[in-house]
């Protein structure tokens, strides 16, 4: 009886935590197991999601704007471009009704510690970093608009997440030539014979 009771307690002070944090997104979501296992994210889910995504790209661009080589400062201007644009699309699409969801208007703790990150960096350091940050939050990306492709909901939104996967995959190339770049270019202080 008081292992019941002490069970029923935990749930009831729990609760209020869990509906906000399943609120805010779903718990599959959040903890990557819905990634893992291939499933679908719910319209908020994406949405959310795409949303932080585009607020980073555009935020760690405008960094490499100024610390960046031309390469990357090059990349970084069509982020920001890019990005600003699917940004006012999905604003777009959400006022629409498309997606009941209020979109975030700020990054979130792991997003803002990468910023953070990034901007205490300078030089080769700036580079690699941005460019694997650049790397990873476009592979999510287009794992993120593929599931979301794939799932079983018909709406414009999904419409609009398979028209612009393409572009991501795109992206994603393009940074990974970045790095490739970097990788081949010759470091201070390295002799070429």
């Amino acid at each position: 009886m008081n292992r019941a009771v002490t069970m029923l307690s935990c749930l009831l002070i729990a609760s209020p935590v869990i509906a906000t944090e399943v609120a805010a997104q779903s718990l599959g979501e959040k903890t990557g197991i819905n990634s893992a296992l291939g499933i679908s994210p719910s319209a908020a889910d994406f949405a959310r999601q795409v949303a932080l995504s585009d607020l980073f790209e555009i935020a760690s661009s405008k960094l490499a704007q100024t610390k960046g080589t031309e390469a990357e400062k090059k990349f970084a201007t069509m982020m920001i471009e890019e990005h600003s644009k699917t940004s006012s699309e999905l604003k777009r699409l959400v006022a629409t009704g498309t997606a009941n969801v209020d979109l975030p208007a700020q990054l979130d703790s792991a997003h803002q510690q990468k910023l953070d990150r990034l901007s205490r960096l300078n030089g080769a350091e700036f580079s690699q970093a941005y460019i694997a940050d650049q790397i990873t939050a476009h592979k999510d990306a287009v794992a993120l608009f593929e599931r979301f492709s794939k799932g079983d909901e018909q709406s414009e939104l999904k419409q609009w997440a398979s028209t612009t996967l393409p572009k991501l995959q795109q992206h994603l190339q393009m940074a990974q030539q970045l790095e490739s770049q970097r990788g081949s270019a010759p470091t201070v202080g390295s002799s070429t014979k």
